[in-house]
């Protein structure tokens, strides 16, 4: 199966803002902004919002505090109907992953992307088949045969949640090569990478920020990325390799390709003055250094969309994942 989310790859060289030089905004935040992660702890969503959140603080950007709360239930259902529900409120934002669409169409909870107010989209993240460092796979392929020769369902494969991205790769991973997996769900991607280091699943296809840390310990392997290009951050991570070095899926011959979305929505009901002061804050972030190593560090495609054109990105991704779900049998029965 072949699968694409792409853009543009499109940098960013704000001057202003980051040295705390703001521009006079029609509106700003009057109390504490509680910023809304739809997944649960250590995973990327919520390593991402705590990055910004560091970022704002640092850099005075904002005269408000920005305070992240998980709301992870439900795959996420819990902060995107909390987000709906807060109808006008321009003091909340949320963060958001590929479960904005996942998540509805496979729980059939009463919500939908334009049920709330697009902002942003920050970056797209990739996705890497890791296994675990001591055992003898040196290859994708390789891997790949033993998974077969062990028969179907005989190798674990730990993800975050079900019926996500993680699980949709799964699936399109099966259908590609002919090998099955016993898919295992977590509650975010840095229990998954605790999962692969302990031996516990025999692979995960974790975003770079999730198991980064663990690569660069020599406890995980990066057997290839999800994606038709390799990543391009050429800065060694581990004693030997970059980000760079690890080649794509599709070049050690496993067809398969995805990309997420982390963007930024507000609640339904607000101005395009409200929406347009956290544009700015999301440019100012984007220029600092610590965002832009942040971004380097877990190897991020750092497309950047507003407007007409994230909106007309979303529209296509929400047919795009409704397709990739009919074929995998998840959607909602009704």
């Amino acid at each position: 199966m072949k699968m694409k989310l792409k853009g543009a790859l499109i940098s960013t060289a704000l001057a202003l803002g980051v040295a705390g030089v703001s521009p006079a905004f029609a509106w700003e935040p009057t109390k504490p902004v509680e910023f809304i992660i739809p997944a649960g702890p250590g995973g990327g969503a919520d390593q991402m919002a705590r990055m910004i959140q560091g970022i704002i603080t640092k850099h005075n950007l904002m005269k408000q505090s920005i305070i992240p709360i998980n709301k992870s239930a439900g795959a996420g259902a819990e902060g995107f109907l909390a987000m709906k529900e807060a109808k006008g409120d321009p003091n909340k934002i949320i963060i958001t992953l590929s479960n904005l669409f996942t998540t509805p169409l496979a729980t059939g909870i009463p919500f939908n992307w334009k049920d709330i107010t697009p902002v942003a989209m920050l970056a797209l993240d990739q996705f890497v088949l890791w296994t675990n460092a001591e055992k003898p796979y040196k290859t994708a392929p390789e891997y790949i045969a033993a998974a077969k020769a062990a028969g179907p369902g005989k190798f674990k494969m730990g993800g975050t949640g079900s019926k996500q991205e993680d699980q949709i790769i799964t699936v399109a991973l099966e259908k590609a090569t002919g090998a099955k997996f016993t898919y295992l769900p977590f509650k975010g991607g840095g229990a998954v990478a605790v999962q692969l280091v302990g031996n516990h699943i025999d692979s995960s296809v974790n975003n770079p920020i999730e198991a980064v840390a663990q690569w660069r310990a020599g406890k995980l392997r990066a057997q290839c990325v999800f994606d038709d290009t390799r990543m391009p951050y050429k800065q060694k991570m581990t004693d030997t390799l970059s980000w760079n070095d690890v080649p794509t899926c599709k070049e050690v011959g496993v067809d398969t390709d995805y990309v997420m979305l982390r963007g930024i929505f507000m609640a339904p009901g607000v101005t395009q003055d409200q929406v347009d002061f956290y544009i700015d804050l999301f440019k100012k972030v984007r220029a600092t250094p610590e965002w832009k190593e942040f971004m380097e560090k877990g190897a991020f495609n750092q497309t950047f969309m507003t407007g007409k054109e994230f909106n007309n990105w979303l529209t296509l991704n929400e047919a795009l994942h409704k397709q990739l779900m009919a074929e995998a049998g998840f959607l909602a029965k009704k």
